[in-house]
């Protein structure tokens, strides 16, 4: 049975792939769009979503990260790169890592130079992990109506050919 830490890693490694192609299949001409004015554009969640991105390697590594809310991008292709890039630094945090460092030391989030909320290394890795994916399926709905085509993300998409 695998520890929580290398199940973590597992499962973050299946992630980078996907999420990459989903940013690189936004069309960078449409990144400002968004589907109703209450809502982020696609560039907002984008930079959000790679500011997340960056914390994750903080929270790997230190016991205190202030949340990098925005993480300025020009193209789909250049976050797209970015977001590799980042989640490889991630990778190499999380190597760093013993099993009792994730369980047992904590780690507090600030927002904005304020305390926010000081958890388990591990619970915090899990919160923004799951909340980088839900912001990666918030961009998914997106992409069609910015006139991109929607690739595969957990199987078949009706804009990527099916393998065979």
């Amino acid at each position: 049975m695998s520890s929580n830490l290398a199940f973590f890693t597992a499962c973050f490694q299946n992630e980078i792939a996907s999420t990459a192609q989903l940013i690189r299949s936004l069309p960078t001409a449409s990144l400002d769009y968004r589907a109703h004015p209450v809502n982020r554009s696609a560039r907002e969640i984008v930079e959000h979503l790679l500011g997340h991105i960056v914390d994750l390697a903080v929270i790997a590594r230190e016991s205190r990260c202030d949340e990098t809310l925005v993480f300025p991008v020009t193209s789909s292709e250049e976050a797209a790169s970015q977001f590799e890039q980042l989640s490889a630094d991630v990778q190499s945090a999380l190597a760093q890592l013993t099993d009792a460092q994730w369980e047992n030391d904590p780690v507090e989030l600030l927002i904005h130079g304020k305390s926010f909320l000081t958890i388990p290394r591990a619970n915090m890795m899990w919160f923004f992990f799951f909340d980088c994916i839900h912001h990666r399926g918030q961009l998914s709905t997106q992409v069609r109506p910015m006139g991109g085509k929607v690739p595969a993300i957990y199987g078949f998409s009706a804009d990527a050919p099916a393998a065979g």
